[in-house]
């Protein structure tokens, strides 16, 4: 279940949604949530899974990689559909046993909010899926530089999410591994009660805390070894410039944050 876990992962390529500028691809990812919100019926659903569909086909990303990556979110998905089956009234009543009742209208929107879920997840998946953590944390700190005016560190901030994104697949494999060695050595995560499954993850957390920890003392050392003084003066290897395509592709979202409007 760990290894299914593709959050913060980059798959390198070289499609127009890779090649499109991060503040164009930040920007459009807001767009799309805006969009996806705004839906009220599944004709709207319909058109942003296309969209969505479309996005993933021209970035080439596998579409094992997107399962992959919802595996570990099913339960809540599934939580969410049972409780607007179970809990969302109506009028139209197709299975009633004692305190269960089940109505059309529960299913409906028990589906509505299941699409919107695996849509929002895919959806932001993409973003960084087709950017890589550096151009990530370049765009989001230029979209971000008005609000150093008011005394904001702006780029320790986006430096410490760029961080954590990268450090997300690393300390998941870490995790694996501890795993991997406390079943070795006979621990059980598995059987048990609650109570039992608790203890037993102390052998993990104790390990994988010392080696984070281990890590960021890593970083920060290597960090200081090569002059890092925070963001006054820094000059950049790639200067972020926006192109025709990305111009397009603004236009398109706004197009289609316009369609999703004009269909509620």
């Amino acid at each position: 279940m760990l290894k299914d876990i593709t959050l913060g992962q980059f798959f390198p390529g070289d499609t127009i949604v890779h090649r499109l500028d991060p503040r164009t691809k930040l920007i459009l990812t807001l767009v799309y949530i805006t969009a996806l919100f705004l839906a009220r019926n599944f004709l709207a659903y319909g058109l942003m899974f296309v969209v969505l569909v479309t996005c993933l086909t021209l970035s080439k990303i596998s579409p094992k990689a997107v399962f992959r990556g919802l595996k570990p979110v099913f339960i809540i998905i599934l939580i969410t559909v049972f409780l607007n089956i179970f809990f969302i009234s109506g009028d139209t009543t197709l299975f009633e046993f004692w305190f269960i009742v089940v109505t059309s209208e529960g299913l409906y929107h028990a589906g509505f909010m299941a699409s919107r879920l695996i849509m929002l997840i895919v959806g932001t998946f993409l973003l960084t899926y087709t950017t890589s953590p550096i151009a990530l944390t370049d765009g989001l700190e230029q979209m971000l530089n008005p609000l150093k005016k008011i005394k904001l560190p702006i780029h320790e901030l986006t430096m410490m999410m760029s961080i954590a994104l990268r450090f997300i697949p690393t300390l998941i494999e870490e995790t694996d591994k501890i795993i991997s060695a406390q079943k070795a050595r006979g621990a059980d995560f598995e059987t048990g009660g609650l109570t039992k499954r608790a203890r037993a993850i102390v052998p993990l957390i104790i390990p994988l805390f010392i080696s984070a920890f281990r890590r960021a003392f890593e970083l920060a050392t290597a960090m200081e070894s090569r002059c890092y003084h925070g963001g006054e003066g820094r000059t950049r290897m790639k200067v972020l410039k926006a192109e025709l395509r990305d111009f397009i592709a603004l236009m398109l979202g706004a197009v289609l944050v316009a369609v999703i409007v004009l269909l509620r």
